[in-house]
């Protein structure tokens, strides 16, 4: 059954609009009386029936809530350096699927593509729409938010994001042979995981000291050498599982 995210807070009777108004009505020929799931974003979801369908906008009326899945004990984030061509757009995809609560792109040394301002914001904004997408196929109760592109350096001083006393930093290095991504993932007490995965090229050994002096902890992915996107979902996979989000 379709989903919808509603910015809203969910009511007797309520308006759809812009781009999921036009799936509704123009693409899935949605027809009075047909069900749709909607998210609110008062974190309620309900069953709700077409009621009205125009071009530009369809009304739904309540039906029944419906019981959301539990909120994930610990929240994890990707911190992911720029890919080239369509691995970026590869890796939000899959990224909203496995659970992630953000994904925060970075500029790093080794990273292969570079945008202007106009450049980035317009891939952005591509990137929430593929995570937008992506969260309504696969039954997300919330939508994963893709922040604006950040350079590493000032990604790692702000204080909004790497709280020291409920985030943990966890970056993937090919230098590291010592621990286990899962070895670190067991001892892990904080509410927030943050997950750095490098370019094509990983991180320079700056970029790792930096990750470290802002508590970050490197972890290795074994002894196969990843390609950027597959080390990016396999870290997310592997942290969602030893957390017990999956």
């Amino acid at each position: 059954m379709r989903r919808l995210f509603y910015a809203g807070k969910l009511a007797e009777e309520i308006r759809i609009t812009g781009g999921d108004a036009h799936h509704l009505a123009r693409v899935m020929r949605a027809q009075i009386g047909d069900a749709v799931i909607v998210a609110g974003a008062d974190g309620r979801a309900a069953r709700m029936t077409v009621t009205a369908a125009a071009r530009d906008a369809v009304t739904l009326a309540l039906a029944e809530y419906i019981a959301q899945e539990e909120a994930y004990g610990i929240e994890v984030f990707l911190a992911q350096a720029l890919l080239k061509g369509e691995k970026m757009d590869f890796v939000v995809q899959k990224a909203a699927e496995l659970g992630a609560s953000g994904i925060y792109p970075v500029e790093t040394e080794h990273v292969v593509v570079r945008y202007d301002m106009k450049k980035a914001a317009a891939k952005t904004a591509r990137w929430q729409k593929i995570a937008d997408e992506a969260a309504k196929q696969c039954g997300r109760s919330k939508l994963m938010p893709v922040a604006p592109i950040r350079a590493l350096a000032d990604l790692l001083v702000d204080a909004r994001i790497f709280d020291p006393a409920d985030t943990a930093i966890v970056f993937c290095y090919e230098q590291e042979h010592r621990q286990s991504v899962r070895t670190v993932l067991q001892t892990i007490k904080a509410r927030r995981v943050v997950i750095f995965v490098g370019a094509e090229g990983g991180f320079s050994s700056a970029e790792a000291d930096m990750i470290c002096a802002a508590g970050g902890q490197p972890v290795s992915l074994g002894r196969l050498i990843l390609r950027a996107e597959t080390a990016a979902l396999t870290a997310l996979a592997v942290t969602q599982y030893e957390l017990g989000n999956l």
